[in-house]
């Protein structure tokens, strides 16, 4: 699952969870030991490094040649602990449960949007989901049952915004997406259409079809907001429509 940087606009498209890009490995070009990892041959290395024929002796190349075993050892491991420190850093974003950034995570980002949107003077808005129905999946079908059924929204809404949007499980069955550089109208939009692309895509489970929906509410942002209040002012506008929805 990258985070893109929102100031780059994206299709809605399909995406994948917890999107990173890795840097491209930097090669030291600093001095001619630079060349020492790429040369294989002791001769060249001594030519790249100015050492006089003469003075190419025994001795000098059996120390360009550990040396280079040396280099070429230290890079595979750098290589290896930037992979490793990735890989943790994935673990540490992502849910437990589900193949989304996790609450601390999407915190974060949601702070990290907010600085975006003071800086260049543009909304973005925060979708606030809660599923319905859990409780009687887990009791009819079992926890296991309701485990699937959050993983299978949170690929849906994954699959359903941009690469520059964020979503995340806030913890339960309640879910957050980020809509960068939306407003509240456009934002209103996409999550009736999340919501739509949830009620419409049913989980298959052990051959039966288990039916989802989620209850939303929108809060756009300009910046300056304390983050537990604009979760909370999203909150409040889910269950503001979910107590209107079953008004009768």
């Amino acid at each position: 699952m990258k985070i893109t940087d929102p100031t780059r606009s994206g299709a809605i498209t399909g995406t994948t969870p917890i999107r990173r890009t890795e840097a491209p490995a930097r090669t030291n070009a600093a001095g001619p030991a630079a060349g020492v990892s790429r040369t294989r041959d002791p001769k060249d290395i001594a030519l790249v490094m100015g050492i006089p024929e003469a003075e190419f002796t025994p001795k000098v190349r059996d120390a360009i040649v550990k040396l280079m075993g040396e280099v070429d050892k230290l890079r595979k491991e750098l290589v290896q602990a930037s992979a490793r420190a990735a890989h943790l850093e994935r673990l540490a974003d992502q849910d437990s449960l589900v193949p989304v950034f996790n609450r601390r995570a999407f915190v974060r980002e949601l702070g990290r949007m907010q600085s975006f949107a003071e800086r260049y003077d543009q909304a973005s808005s925060l979708v606030y989901f809660d599923a319905n129905g859990l409780k009687g999946v887990n009791d009819t079908h079992g926890h296991a049952a309701g485990d699937a059924l959050l993983a299978h929204i949170a690929r849906l809404l994954m699959q359903s915004v941009r690469d520059t949007d964020i979503v995340g499980r806030l913890g339960g069955d309640e879910f957050g997406v980020i809509l960068v550089y939306t407003d509240t109208p456009q934002a209103e939009e996409k999550a009736q259409q999340l919501a739509g692309v949830v009620q419409d895509t049913p989980l298959d489970w052990r051959g039966a079809k288990i039916q989802a929906s989620v209850a939303w509410g929108v809060y756009t942002f300009r910046g300056g907001d304390d983050i537990a209040r604009l979760l909370e002012s999203a909150d409040k506008e889910m269950y503001a429509r979910k107590k209107a929805a079953r008004a009768p």
